[in-house]
């Protein structure tokens, strides 16, 4: 575009940026975020059950990651992680906790960096990191729009009957009395459309933290099918259980609304300079009577969301940046959730915070090898203290602060099955030491 149809296309609104030319520079940034989806939930990672044409054609086109990771193994502190670019020894959140916890006051998060430079700001979905009171709403944390759900619980109900429009409560009448006429998740879809077409002429970053395919465990579990899902099409003749019918219908239908999206982003002509990614927050749920074994969900990986082994933190991930990644690309890479806060900052051209855990690594997510940051590090807390590290190719799990180290090599072993602790006290003894070095104590979420 050239820079007077750029000042044509923003008209009064330029006065906002320092200077035009070098907001056009600026990628445009879409996060892609579903809930509870598993390794192994994507054709493009071995499904082959579940239709997902739209997400298998975003991986052709980009890079495709085999050593992704989230943040967490449940939700709240995955995106804490995302957020902040602190892993979870350093997180203000580290559990799911009720009433829910929010961000510390003064850190420096993501979309206020954004905002910061120039950057329309905008969460469509799921936020999990602060209710009304706490300080620790989007709109204070750097969004300038937000429609949907600030409570993670409240998330579980795909056909609520109110959701959060900036921090106005909006209520949904037509889902009152048990009615189901608006599924959610075609809500975040238009307005992640009108969006895009409102800011074509400006950087963006656009965060859609889906809710699917994850199940309503306050409503419809005691019913016998606790995924929520308007048609179980186009897998309702299948000779499947009603529960798996519905979580293929959902992963399928979170296939399509990222289609739509991605649809909106090539329409308004922003390909070349839109940034995509598209990941999960942690992995696989055995919620809702859905068997995460149904459909090989972990795709080979031990462990399901709530573990601390590969299948409940490694994650698919794919990115799409058209004109700077080369279509076709399969990247074994190790990113991070915390990972990603510099990294944007880096393609932004914004100076990254100090004290972070992750890594700038714009060129690892465009396909090139980047020397991995390590250690990673993980923490859980709801029923035992687990903690999880991994340097190189070893990785290391341990429950409690003095519980035996169970050691595995992810390069010859990624469905950590075979503890060669004993073999290799040197390793052991690196991981006790990271155990205690790369985290600080938290008043909240206390090692025991």
């Amino acid at each position: 575009m050239r820079r007077r149809d750029l000042i044509a296309g923003l008209g009064a609104g330029a006065a906002w940026l320092p200077g035009v030319l070098q907001a056009a520079e600026k990628p445009n940034i879409v996060f892609i975020m579903a809930d509870d989806l598993g390794y192994g939930d994507l054709g493009c990672y071995g499904q082959r059950q579940i239709q997902t044409p739209n997400l298998d054609r975003f991986a052709a086109e980009g890079v495709r990651f085999t050593q992704a990771y989230a943040g967490a193994t449940v939700c709240a502190p995955s995106r804490c992680c995302l957020m902040t670019g602190k892993h979870g020894g350093h997180a203000t959140v580290r559990g799911n906790v009720s009433p829910e916890l929010g961000l510390a006051p003064d850190e420096a998060v993501l979309p206020a960096l954004l905002r910061s430079a120039g950057y329309r700001t905008a969460l469509f979905g799921k936020w999990g990191l602060g209710g009304p009171g706490t300080g620790s709403v989007p709109n204070l944390k750097g969004f300038d729009e937000f429609y949907g759900f600030l409570n993670q619980v409240h998330a579980h109900n795909s056909f609520p009957e109110h959701l959060w429009d900036n921090q106005n409560e909006h209520f949904l009448t037509e889902n009152w009395f048990g009615r189901r006429k608006i599924f959610v998740e075609d809500q975040f879809t238009e307005k992640a459309l009108d969006f895009i077409g409102k800011n074509r002429n400006r950087p963006f970053f656009l965060y859609l933290p889906f809710t699917s395919p994850h199940a309503d465990n306050e409503h419809g579990t005691a019913f016998g099918n606790g995924i929520d899902v308007p048609s179980m099409a186009p897998y309702e003749n299948r000779d499947w259980p009603e529960p798996e019918k519905s979580f293929a219908a959902l992963v399928t239908r979170l296939d399509r609304d990222t289609g739509t999206v991605l649809k909106a982003i090539s329409s308004a002509g922003l390909d070349r300079n839109t940034l995509v990614i598209f990941t999960s927050d942690n992995g696989p749920h055995g919620e809702g009577n859905h068997s995460p074994d149904f459909f090989h969900s972990r795709g080979g990986l031990r462990g399901i969301k709530r573990d601390l082994y590969e299948g409940g933190i490694r994650v698919p991930m794919m990115v799409r940046w058209t004109g700077r990644t080369k279509p076709g690309q399969v990247s074994d890479q190790v990113v991070a959730f915390w990972d990603m806060l510099p990294t944007f900052c880096e393609a932004a051209g914004i100076a990254i915070p100090p004290r972070l855990d992750g890594a700038p690594l714009l060129p690892g997510l465009l396909g090139e090898k980047v020397i991995p940051h390590l250690p990673l590090y993980w923490e859980f807390h709801e029923k035992h203290f687990l903690q999880a590290v991994r340097w190189g190719d070893w990785k290391a799990v341990r429950e409690g602060k003095a519980g035996k180290v169970e050691l595995y090599d992810l390069k010859s072993d990624v469905g950590e099955q075979r503890d060669v602790a004993a073999a290799h006290p040197e390793a052991v003894k690196e991981a006790q030491r990271l155990f205690t070095e790369v985290r600080t104590e938290s008043t909240r979420f206390p090692a025991a």
